[in-house]
C-alpha cells in the first residue's frame, strides 16, 4: 500500500500519511545509500584483484636487504684488511729501521776501524822518522861510514 492509497482511501490522518511519506523517504534513502556502498564495493574489489600483487615489492625488499648485507660485509672486511695491512706495514717499516740502524753502525765501525789504520800508518812514520840512526842531513856521510868499514 502506498502513500496515495491510504489518502485517496481516507481512513488515515494527514499525519499519518506524513509520517508513512517521511519512512518511505527515509527507506528510498538507505535503498540508495546501501546502492552506492555496494556498487563502491565492487569497484574497490576490482581494484584490488586487477593490482599488481605484493610479491614483486618483498623481492625488491629482498634484494635490498642482501645489498645492504654485502655491502656491510665489504665494508667490515675492507676495515680488518686495512687494519692487517697497517700492521703488516709498520712491521716491515721496523725491519727497514733495524737494518739502516745495522748499516749506521757497521758504517760507524768501519770508519772507526780506517780512523784506526790510519793513525797506526802516522804512528808508524813518525816513529820510523824518529828512530833514525842517523839525522836526513846526515846520511851521506853515514852512507860513506859505512862503505869504508866494509872495506
Amino acid at each position: 500500500m502506498s502513500v496515495k492509497d491510504n489518502f485517496e482511501d481516507g481512513s488515515h490522518s494527514q499525519r499519518e500519511v506524513g509520517e508513512r511519506a517521511e519512512i518511505e523517504a527515509q527507506e528510498f534513502e538507505l535503498k540508495e545509500a546501501l546502492t552506492n556502498f555496494r556498487l563502491s564495493m565492487h569497484a574497490w574489489s576490482e581494484a584490488a584483484h586487477s593490482h599488481p600483487r605484493t610479491e614483486q615489492v618483498v623481492r625488491r625488499q629482498s634484494w635490498r636487504l642482501a645489498a645492504s648485507w654485502a655491502l656491510g660485509c665489504a665494508i667490515a672486511a675492507g676495515s680488518v684488511s686495512s687494519v692487517v695491512y697497517q700492521q703488516h706495514h709498520q712491521k716491515e717499516m721496523a725491519k727497514v729501521a733495524a737494518a739502516q740502524a745495522k748499516y749506521a753502525a757497521d758504517q760507524k765501525l768501519a770508519a772507526e776501524q780506517i780512523a784506526r789504520e790510519d793513525e797506526e800508518d802516522l804512528l808508524a812514520k813518525v816513529d820510523s822518522d824518529v828512530s833514525r840512526e842517523v839525522p836526513s842531513a846526515m846520511e851521506p856521510l853515514a852512507q860513506l861510514m859505512s862503505e869504508a868499514d866494509a872495506k
